[in-house]
């Protein structure tokens, strides 16, 4: 029978009220029976950790042996798709990675990815990612593809993804995040690079959106660039319609009016 820690912690409590005999012996010695529970515990989470990572080692290993690669800053491009992997090994030893394939894994995280400045095409596909926290540190990126994954936190996300200058095709739908209401105009007015979204070109109409909705402030200015400066500049945008003052109707037009209701 597997005892847990807190089951332990129970039997020591009774086991010092009900012996009576000198307990110092025994007390050490149920502190230590604890303590190397608590190290065994540890030990198989960190074991199951190591192995996981033993796995994603041989995966790349046996990719730079299909490819002929000898050294690390001949590896370009890395294929680790479908390998069933839960947890990835540091890559920045590959100094000059530009394309990297990891979709169709069980990853959950991307912390993995922290100096691979050269990456230009990332496939995280079809994963259980719930977070992407660290892939603001890949300035070089042009695709970028999460589609199918765990992501809700669509604040989170777009933070990650602002830094990335150079990004042009992005991929998000299938995650939960996508069920916001405007999610595609939020994402295109927050990384105003992206050209291709969901598969789907960004069109000149989404952006006039997006401006519209989320930056009443510059709305205006375009505006009134259009109309050269006519546009009236006490424009609220929380109030876009104001009432105009009533203006009062000349006394010969009441009279009038009132003569043609008798008629």
């Amino acid at each position: 029978m597997a005892w847990a820690p807190n089951h332990l912690a129970r039997a020591f409590r009774q086991s010092t009220h009900v012996v009576s005999v000198p307990g110092t012996a025994l007390e050490i010695s149920l502190r230590m029976l604890l303590l190397l529970t608590a190290n065994v515990s540890v030990f198989l989470l960190s074991g199951m950790w190591l192995d996981r990572l033993i796995i994603c080692y041989q995966a790349v290993e046996d990719q730079l042996k299909i490819c002929g690669h000898k050294r690390d800053a001949d590896v370009f491009e890395l294929f680790l798709s479908q390998k069933e992997l839960t947890e990835v090994i540091d890559l920045s030893r590959f100094k000059k990675l530009k394309y990297l394939w990891l979709h169709h894994n069980k990853l959950h995280g991307v912390t993995f990815l922290t100096r691979n400045y050269c990456l230009t095409e990332l496939y995280l596909n079809n994963n259980a990612i719930f977070e992407i926290e660290g892939l603001h540190s890949l300035p070089s990126l042009h695709i970028l593809l999460l589609h199918h994954n765990e992501l809700t936190d669509i604040d989170a996300t777009v933070k990650e993804l602002k830094g990335m200058l150079n990004l042009k095709s992005l991929s998000l739908y299938q995650n939960p995040l996508c069920q916001y209401n405007l999610y595609r105009l939020y994402i295109i007015y927050h990384l105003p690079g992206v050209e291709l979204l969901d598969r789907n070109q960004v069109t000149e109409k989404e952006r006039r959106s997006m401006i519209t909705i989320f930056n009443h402030k510059k709305a205006h200015i375009v505006q009134s660039i259009a109309f050269r400066g006519k546009v009236d500049a006490s424009w609220n945008p929380r109030s876009p319609f104001k009432q105009k003052p009533a203006q009062r109707i000349p006394p010969e037009l009441c009279l009038m009016t009132q003569k043609m209701l008798y008629l």
